[in-house]
């Protein structure tokens, strides 16, 4: 069945479809990552965007029911060079096809992916369509040239109600923004008793849960289209410690009074240099995200810059010069990629401890 993908600049690719049939709408962004496609596709972060693989075999290991971030992906259409149709896995339980048809998201193979990839790096990200090949292209570009893309996403893939995922340890509040189950699982596997709850959370209803600690997830889109959470942060800075990632690595900037801006093409991958300040020692990093912290921002704030990336010197970390507040803008739970960066969360649970024992001594 041929499909073609629109982007709104006019360029066209012809492909065969994979998945559902429908068509789809979003911003085209591409990935680096070499293996880890199913946590790829299930990443809330990509609510609302098209996502494209550099690597070329995508399938070939099929779909499991262990390696998903979420329960229901929120991405909107799925763009490679070669889907495959028979995986060769133990684990296998789905081709990538089968899947897709379930959750009834559309897919595009036998593009030229490399040259899709060299547009976007040129020109930035661009919004795209999948459709059937009958479809008018030109009326598609008019379509997308004056579409506004939602701005909604962090509302779509937060969780509605707060829930418990219970532990004998610390109790750390964590706020779902598009949470990957990666960051949960590390916290779990270090016996915290974590309690999720949604994005509109205010600081008073966290506060009364009595946290030993706060961590704030991923999520998908701008971070400025969540004032909600800004205010959270501010009503807990000092407070508890608290522990951010990615969009909550910007969250945070932002309600200390830095700034983010939208990058070019952004960083998703698996092989990402960051490099910690402190110590000069290099991490190979697991990110996805289209916004970043403005390092010139910072200069202003009661916040300091820990960690850059190696490759075009954007702001990687930050940490509170007064309150034991830190985050980084990689995803340390990978999920997939390397677990160079896991050490964070032990580092988050040590915090934790120091602050619990200052208040104690204090009393």
């Amino acid at each position: 069945m041929k499909r073609q993908l629109v982007l709104e600049d006019g360029t066209i690719f012809i492909g065969e479809g994979f998945g559902s049939d429908s068509e789809t709408v979003g911003e085209v962004v591409f990935n680096t990552g070499m293996t880890g496609y199913q946590e790829i596709l299930s990443d809330p972060s990509y609510c609302g965007q098209i996502v494209t693989l550099t690597y070329p075999l995508i399938g070939n290991y099929g779909i499991n029911r262990d390696d998903f971030e979420t329960i229901n992906p929120a991405i909107k259409g799925f763009i490679v060079k070669e889907v495959c149709d028979f995986p060769s896995n133990w684990r296998s339980e789905f081709t990538l096809d089968e899947y897709f048809q379930m959750k009834k998201i559309p897919g595009i193979a036998g593009i030229d992916t490399r040259k899709l990839t060299r547009i976007i790096r040129q020109y930035g990200t661009l919004k795209g369509a999948i459709c059937s090949i009958e479809k008018d292209a030109n009326e598609v570009i008019e379509s997308l040239r004056s579409k506004t893309l939602p701005i909604d996403q962090v509302r779509q893939v937060s969780t509605k109600n707060p829930y418990p995922s219970p532990g004998r340890g610390k109790r750390v509040v964590l706020v779902d923004f598009g949470m990957k189950h990666g960051i949960l699982r590390e916290l779990n596997k270090r016996d915290c008793d974590v309690v999720v709850v949604p994005y509109h959370t205010t600081a008073e209803e966290i506060l009364q849960l009595r946290p030993d600690g706060i961590m704030l997830s991923n999520g998908p889109g701008d971070p400025k289209d969540v004032p909600e959470a800004i205010d959270m942060l501010k009503g807990v800075l000092g407070k508890v410690p608290l522990f951010g990632i990615c969009l909550g690595h910007q969250l945070f900037a932002l309600a200390c009074g830095a700034d983010t801006v939208k990058m070019k093409f952004g960083h998703r991958g698996s092989n990402h240099p960051v490099k910690d300040l402190a110590t000069g020692k290099i991490a190979i990093t697991s990110q996805n995200h289209g916004y970043t912290v403005e390092a010139d921002s910072v200069k202003n704030t009661k916040l300091a810059v820990t960690h850059v990336a190696l490759n075009d010197g954007t702001v990687e970390g930050l940490k509170h010069l007064e309150y034991p507040a830190f985050t980084v803008q990689y995803h340390p739970e990978a999920s997939p990629g390397p677990e160079d960066a896991n050490g964070l969360f032990e580092h988050f649970i040590a915090l934790m401890e120091e602050n619990k024992q200052e208040v104690t001594a204090h009393v």
